[in-house]
């Protein structure tokens, strides 16, 4: 098991072998057979992962008689299998009787897309031949499930009698390959020996390298896809890519041909069966249109909607309820476009069969493994798009840690682009990829906001929620402050916030366009600050009220649009780093400046502070998280301006 554990993880890690979780491993004995459950991902898979069946249980099946029609022998083979498990658990592999036909302890079944190059190929029953000689068998495309593993059994026995040896090394056509071996290093060097002999036929990798594309033009796509796709599940995401490989095969329907139906099962489990494909309109008015007609027509014939969508010449856009089933979808399609390239090598590609398409849409094996991967939803703010402006530290930092716990995608936008980076992997590590993702931007620069929502855009298909952090502070006398230090402050305080605003309600109304009842956040973080003046630090003080003028004529302009705009004023976050720098934080900017009479020390300065609030401390982040949330959550309030002070401020 520990063994096998290694080897799952060290295949499942590498997405040249394994992409959304997918193959499956067994180890085996005289009584007893481990097999990867359905759904898990042999990346991270632990010894609870594998599911115990009993050996003798699964070859008694082959006796038994089942119905002829595919449905109910499927549900009846399903139900001998599960009476086969020896644990309570996961549900075991659908490809475990192939396992257990294998006399090989270790069995590794994967799909990697230089093999299946080979065989999703017109000429991929001679290509193997050519390259593995009787060392390996070809399975011709068959249903999946039960059909496949009589099919396989019988290629083992006639295998073995041909040729006198037991078989390690199977290639299943449109599907992928089987590879046992009695250890684990015998297991490596099968795998070794097909890529080098595949990977000796190819001409080229294919080029996945930058192309350019109007990605303005993609961005006010995005939104307009989000909404129309959602549905009725929990949560929609729209992520969007092209590069130079992909934009061979969309250039025009012609090209699309190659990759425009299923290659293996993997790929309608997370792209479905059928891909929607239409072109680039001259404006993005006429590319709603459309859209709007192609998505209403792809619906009334296949009964779902795409998961997959490309507009030529333009881009593909990859959508999901999740960010996780949004990438796993663009994964898949890109896959797609490597095996199309990998099978140029052995006469050109080869979908699957139309008969196997329909099977594999209504087994239901397959949809179980589609919705155990997807995994289930939680957290208030469920796959809410979120930027927070000045997150990569300080209080914006707290807010992103706060929000992703909470099931956000968070795009962290700083200036400080390198630690932005840094925070974004460690939450993503934790949390899952793609929750967070860091964007370099200057608030006060507009083409720089601009940018920053064209990223957030295009990654993850819209916007719910602008938190609106970015902030600085310069305090001083009327004698010490200097017009530039006046105009810093205005601008990051009190321009910037219009800015942010003015670019994110772009994508919001199309959101709303096509989702009037949808409702999205505007939330300023603002001070108390902004609620009473504030003694020898007015350039903060100003913008901030200034800041609370422009939430409350924000509101009343975007109500309309379903976009409520509120502020937060959260009191002193005494812990952070903006009170605290020991060069730069408010308690020695204070001192300096004589802010608290008879203060000789830092600590002289905060002791000042507690005293002022009746809570006896200063705000916390989860403090103001809990009033993010109540921004985004009722559905009656807009313009506020809600104090997180600890009764310091209060409403008047």
């Amino acid at each position: 098991m520990k063994n096998l554990i290694e080897m799952s993880h060290r295949f499942g890690a590498n997405p040249a072998y394994v992409l959304a979780g997918g193959g499956n491993t067994s180890v085996k004995d005289a009584d007893c057979l481990y097999i990867k459950g359905s759904g898990t991902s042999l990346a991270t898979i632990t010894e609870d992962g594998f599911v115990k069946m009993d050996r003798k249980r699964l070859d008694a099946i082959w006796s038994n008689t089942y119905s002829e029609d595919a449905k109910i022998r499927e549900s009846q083979v399903l139900g001998d299998m599960m009476g086969a498990m020896l644990d309570v658990g996961k549900r075991p592999s659908v490809e475990t009787f192939l396992h257990n036909l294998f006399p090989q302890k270790y069995v590794v079944h994967l799909h990697p897309a230089i093999v299946n190059g080979l065989t999703c190929s017109a000429e991929g029953a001679a290509a193997m031949r050519a390259l593995f000689g009787d060392a390996a068998i070809w399975v011709p495309e068959c249903e999946p499930g039960f059909v496949l593993a009589k099919t396989v059994r019988e290629a083992l026995v006639a295998y073995e009698k041909e040729t006198g040896k037991v078989p390690s090394l199977v290639f299943l056509q449109n599907h992928g390959v089987f590879a046992a071996a009695d250890t684990a290093e015998g297991i490596d060097k099968i795998y070794d020996d097909i890529f080098a002999a595949i990977g000796g036929k190819q001409k080229a990798e294919p080029d996945f390298s930058e192309v350019e594309t109007d990605r303005a033009f993609a961005a006010e796509i995005a939104p307009m896809l989000r909404m129309a796709l959602w549905g009725d599940a929990a949560g929609s995401v729209v992520t969007f890519f092209t590069n130079k490989a992909v934009a061979g095969f969309i250039q025009d329907e012609k090209a699309f041909a190659a990759i425009a139906k299923p290659f293996t099962p993997d790929h309608i489990v997370y792209c479905k069966a059928s891909y929607l494909f239409t072109e680039k309109a001259e404006t993005v008015e006429e590319q709603y249109t459309l859209l709007s007609e192609k998505i209403e027509a792809f619906k009334k014939e296949n009964g779902y909607l795409p998961r997959i969508i490309v507009i030529a010449g333009l881009g593909v856009f990859a959508h999901g309820i999740s960010k996780k089933t949004a990438d796993t979808a663009k994964a898949l399609f890109m896959d797609a476009v490597k095996i199309a390239s990998y099978a140029s090598a052995f006469g050109g590609s080869r979908s699957m069969g139309d008969h196997f398409i329909d099977f594999i849409v209504n087994w239901e094996a397959e949809s179980y493994r589609g919705s155990v991967a997807a995994g289930a939803g939680h957290g208030r703010v469920h796959e809410k798009i979120m930027v927070v402006t000045g997150s990569a530290q300080g209080f914006g930092q707290g807010i992103v840690e706060e929000t992703i716990t909470e099931g956000a995608n968070v795009i962290i936008a700083d200036l400080n682009e390198a630690l932005a980076i840094e925070n974004a992997a460690k939450l993503c590590d934790k949390y899952g990829a793609g929750k967070a993702l860091a964007v370099k931007v200057d608030v006060g620069t507009e083409d720089s906001v601009q940018a920053m929502y064209i990223d957030t855009v295009l990654s993850y298909g819209g916007l719910d929620v602008l938190v609106n952090n970015a902030g600085i502070v310069r305090a001083g006398t009327l004698e010490e402050m200097t017009v530039p230090m006046m105009d810093l402050v205005t601008k990051v305080n009190y321009t910037a916030y219009f800015l942010c605003v003015k670019y994110a309600v772009k994508y919001m109304k199309i959101q709303n366009r096509f989702a009037p009842e949808y409702f999205m956040d505007i939330i300023q973080i603002n001070s108390k600050s902004g609620l009473a003046g504030s003694n020898k630090n007015f350039a903060y003080a100003g913008s901030k009220f200034g800041g609370i003028g422009l939430t409350q004529s924000f509101a009343l302009e975007l109500t309309p649009f379903n976009i409520k705009v509120n502020s937060v004023c959260p009191g002193n976050f005494l812990e952070g780093p903006l009170w605290m720098d020991p060069e730069k934080g408010l308690f020695v900017q204070y001192l300096k400046a004589g802010k608290v009479p008879g203060a000789k020390t830092v600590d002289d300065v905060r002791r000042f502070y507690e005293a002022k609030v009746p809570m006896n401390r200063g705000c916390r982040t989860p403090d103001v998280a809990r009033a993010i949330y109540y921004c985004i959550e009722q559905e009656y309030e807009t313009g506020q301006a809600i104090p997180v002070t600890g009764g310091q401020e209060m409403l008047k």
